[in-house]
């Protein structure tokens, strides 16, 4: 599908959140990186919305109390203190955290303030104990050159990041405390971005220049990017925790397919004469009754739990319901996601996409005659405990009518493969207040000056000299500082008797390739790299063994190299043995020995490298051959 964003008007601004990496975290004593584990400690709260001082209430908070939660916390007491419980007032503002971020605003060519205050950003989720987030504004504008294009930044903020979810089910979340509080920088762009390639681009710049600091912390859950999108007629849509930098193009395509699917059925509704007090007076109907012998595996579970299956008539919305734009975006997934985040109910269906399921033709049409409706219409079932299912139906309803006005403005959750599904309303000003623990942070000229002065090489400039000094393409040399594996592949080089070529192309071409094909190359830690190395340095495996050994730790990232050359039977070979397969291949290829001993070399080559393949070095192994190959033919 082309596109033509200009015509559509599409406007983007990115929110690019980053840890930093502090000895404490932003409030408190306690470390960013646990070195031991401590005592457990488990802890359960309930949090619920509360008036703001103007005696408003944020919607989004009215959403997460709404679900009346119960929250268990757990920590342990080498990673967490009183205040991550709420149990004892913020410390003071982490001025290394501080001074990192004033460096970022320096370096965007933002304007820090005079002084730093802490405000409390509602946040009810149960991310945060407190039942806010403490964040604070460090500097104002600025901007980034992106392709020629100066890209206005609005903000620059300091925050402290929340609590990791471990697990969700109906009624009970579970979060891990040890992340609450780490500090987080936030830089907010304007919406001047105009392409999903373009956001792209400015979210990996923006990326680049906080890492050129040498201060941010690196690997999965360290770095994350939302995004605010628009088109000419649609809406503002929030979309939250994009993870990968790939995926920030896709997200933005997307949802822009998605907003002109929507304006698209809205045109259609308008021509089929839709309005909607015809939706308001539908009545939602128990047609449990339908469904007792139901093959269907969903509704037969529901049932035996004791559920109820109830209906509502959308008028003249058959076909719209299940009309798909692309894999995943279609108006029955807005009102499943619209259903799921208000109600947590499971079982949802609609006559767009029935008979199936295990549904039966005979079972929809007894469902459109009980609700008297026809194939003109669409009818959504619901099968839950009778209560929720009634309050889902009506949240169903709502993003029904709200279909009669285009886009929803609305909060988004991405997905791994770029759709996004519905997360929560759009917070709004009640959102944010003063904290109230903590004093003003007075921000110092003649410290900004000193800051200014000593600011950070770029990484371009980073690539040029790392280049020069190893002998290495810039190329690669960028690929290494954008997987962020600079550190590791210097002390690699610099400790083990390994050439730099060997280690860059490892930990880059061997790392990508592994990614291609499904391995979770986010759980490989540095001490993985760093123990094959070592032994590669001192020849007891072969560095052909590094896609093999990789994988294998990826899949057991507890266990050491010796555990990994027991279980992939890498043990070192006997030079002799090898020496006297050398000698039989050639007998066997005495004919091509003769006529054309690079080729009888290749051949040799090819069938010892299937049997030691990472048992001996490539080269060591080559150089044997050659020199037995030639020395037979002379």
């Amino acid at each position: 599908m082309q596109i033509d964003y200009k015509k559509i008007g599409l406007m983007v601004g990115l929110e690019i959140h980053r840890q930093l990496d502090t000895k404490h975290k932003l409030f408190c004593d306690c470390p960013t990186e646990a070195r031991e584990e401590g005592r457990e400690i488990i802890f359960t709260r309930w949090l619920r919305e509360a008036q703001s001082e103007l005696g408003e209430v944020d919607p989004a908070a009215i959403f997460e109390a709404k679900k009346r939660k119960k929250i268990v916390y757990h920590g342990d007491d080498k990673s967490i203190c009183l205040v991550e419980m709420d149990e004892e007032p913020p410390h003071d503002l982490n001025r290394e955290a501080v001074e990192i971020a004033l460096t970022i605003s320096l370096l965007l060519n933002s304007k820090p303030v005079d002084e730093i205050h802490v405000m409390r950003k509602i946040v009810i989720d149960g991310s945060n104990t407190t039942g806010f987030q403490r964040t604070c504004i460090v500097a104002l504008g600025g901007w980034i050159e992106v392709g020629g294009k100066k890209i206005p930044i609005q903000t620059i903020c300091l925050e402290e990041d929340a609590a990791k979810i471990l697990e969700q089910k109906r009624g009970e979340v579970h979060y891990d405390l040890r992340r609450l509080g780490i500090p987080l920088i936030e830089v907010s762009t304007s919406p001047a971005i105009e392409s999903p390639r373009e956001a792209y681009e400015v979210a990996y710049a923006i990326g680049r220049l906080l890492r050129a600091t040498g201060r941010v912390k690196r690997g999965i859950g360290t770095i994350r990017q939302d995004l605010n999108v628009s088109i000419r007629e649609g809406a503002l849509v929030e979309i939250k925790g994009v993870q990968e930098l790939e995926l920030i193009p896709k997200v933005v395509e997307l949802e822009v397919v998605r907003q002109l699917h929507l304006l698209k059925i809205k045109e259609e509704l308008i021509r089929r004469g839709v309005i909607e007090e015809e939706i308001r007076v539908q009545p939602i109907v128990d047609v449990t009754d339908i469904f007792l012998n139901t093959n269907s595996k969903i509704l037969k579970k529901k049932l035996n739990e004791g559920c109820r299956v109830l209906a509502l008539k959308l008028p003249k919305f058959g076909g719209l319901v299940g009309l798909e734009a692309a894999p995943g975006i279609r108006l029955g997934a807005e009102f499943a996601g619209r259903a799921r985040a208000w109600t947590e109910v499971e079982g949802i269906f609609h006559t767009d996409e029935l008979p199936g399921y295990g549904i039966t033709i005979e079972e929809v049409s007894r469902l459109y005659e009980k609700l008297n409706a026809s194939s003109n219409d669409a009818v959504i079932i619901i099968a839950d405990e009778e209560s929720r299912a009634i309050e889902a139906l009506e949240y169903v309803r709502e993003r029904a009518i709200e279909a009669l006005r285009g886009v929803p403005s609305e909060t988004r959750a991405a997905r791994p493969d770029g759709t996004t599904v519905y997360m929560r309303p759009r917070p709004g000003a009640a959102r944010m207040y003063p904290e109230t623990d903590l004093p003003p942070y007075p921000v110092d000229l003649e410290y900004l000056e000193r800051l200014r002065k000593n600011l950070p090489p770029t990484l371009d400039e980073v690539a040029k000299k790392l280049a020069e000094k190893y002998n290495l393409s810039t190329q690669i040399i960028n690929e290494l500082i954008d997987m962020e594996r600079v550190e590791l592949f210097e002390r690699i080089v610099n400790e083990m008797k390994v050439q730099p070529t060997v280690v860059a192309s490892i930990l880059t071409e061997h790392l990508k390739s592994l990614k291609r094909d499904g391995v979770k190359i986010e759980e490989l830690r540095d001490e993985h790299f760093i123990e094959f190395f070592r032994l590669v340095s001192e020849g007891v495996i072969a560095k052909e063994a590094a896609y093999d050994v990789l994988k294998w730790f990826s899949e057991n990232p507890s266990k050491s190299i010796l555990e990994a050359i027991e279980a992939l039977k890498l043990k070192p070979v006997n030079i002799s043995e090898i020496e006297e397969k050398i000698s039989q291949l050639i007998q066997l290829n005495r004919e091509v020995v003769s006529k054309n001993p690079a080729k009888a070399v290749s051949i040799i080559m090819g069938e010892l490298m299937k049997e030691y393949r990472g048992k001996i070095d490539g080269a060591k192994l080559y150089q044997m051959i050659s020199s037995k190959v030639y020395g037979q033919k002379s």
